[in-house]
């Protein structure tokens, strides 16, 4: 594994570079993902664009400033866990672990084609996936089970998982709500994006799960609510934990689906919409003009 030495100290290399990351910098980046994001669903003419727009700040924070995992220490047994259990919104994932060196981003350039291994679901044929995700509600379950085994081996790392509103009515994510309570995982950090929709209409009409907050630490969770989109509210949030010592963590990230976009931005037919030509050249001119705002 790659090292520096800081005065005395040896110091993971990835560790180091995820600390001088700027916040323009970082903010350069989520514009940069989404266009990929963008590009790729375009290219394959399929994907789930509103919900990847809305995640991808989460997984841009958790990629370059929270986890300890990288290409070198991906097989380490010490490395900080991701699963991404609202695994249709696959793109963002893949162009993170794309820049983040998991795999040539030109490798993109076959999703949702004939025998590629970048499908609809994350799937542990693609490096730098954890787990085959999909089926909603298997995400948190799986991250339980993960944060029971580090306890159990007394493993100082983490477990991260990203959740779908739309999927939080699944009954197997109450169950694991009940467990990691019960085994006091402080280790466990659950993250939802709240966009606040899902494929059929708002959360509300469809299954509406508020006041969740209340709900969660009815079942013995740590809840914080943060802006989805601010990369500093979700940096401090996800770098700060466990917030109580023997309860799992619940960050409700407030977002919005479609982020970024200006037409496509709480549309519901944006759940998996892809663009036309012209709807894509809108769409990345407008995100051009939002990184030169960025100075």
């Amino acid at each position: 594994m790659c090292t520096i030495t800081k005065g005395k100290k040896k110091v993971n290399c990835y560790q180091e570079d995820r600390t001088i990351m700027s916040d323009k910098e970082l903010e350069k980046k989520s514009v940069f993902l989404r266009k990929n994001i963008l590009k790729y669903i375009y290219k394959a003419k399929a994907g789930h664009t509103g919900g990847s727009l809305s995640c991808v700040d989460i997984l841009n924070v958790l990629y370059n400033k929270v986890l300890n995992v990288d290409i070198e220490n991906f097989r380490n047994p010490d490395r900080d866990r991701y699963i991404q259990s609202k695994g249709h919104c696959v793109e963002a994932l893949f162009v993170t672990l794309a820049d983040r060196g998991f795999f040539p981003e030109s490798d993109l350039e076959t999703l949702c084609q004939y025998q590629s291994h970048y499908i609809g679901h994350p799937t542990k044929k693609v490096n730098g996936v954890e787990q085959n995700t999909g089926a909603l509600g298997h995400g948190l379950p799986i991250c339980v089970g993960e944060a029971i085994a580090a306890k159990l081996d007394k493993k100082q790392h983490r477990v991260f998982t990203l959740l779908g509103d739309g999927e939080l009515p699944e009954g197997s994510n109450w169950e694991a709500f009940l467990s990691a309570s019960h085994y006091k995982l402080d280790n466990l950090y659950a993250i939802l994006d709240n966009n606040k929709q899902q494929i059929t209409g708002s959360n509300q009409e469809v299954m509406n799960t508020d006041s969740l907050q209340e709900k969660l630490e009815a079942f013995g969770w740590s809840v914080k609510e943060v802006d989805g989109h601010n990369l500093k509210e979700l940096t401090e949030a996800l770098n700060n934990g466990p917030y109580n010592i023997g309860k799992p963590n619940f960050i409700i990230a407030h977002t919005v689906k479609g982020k970024g976009v200006s037409y496509m931005e709480s549309v519901l037919k944006w759940h998996h919409g892809v663009p036309s030509p012209e709807q894509y050249e809108l769409a990345i001119s407008e995100l051009d003009a939002a990184e030169a705002l960025i100075s």
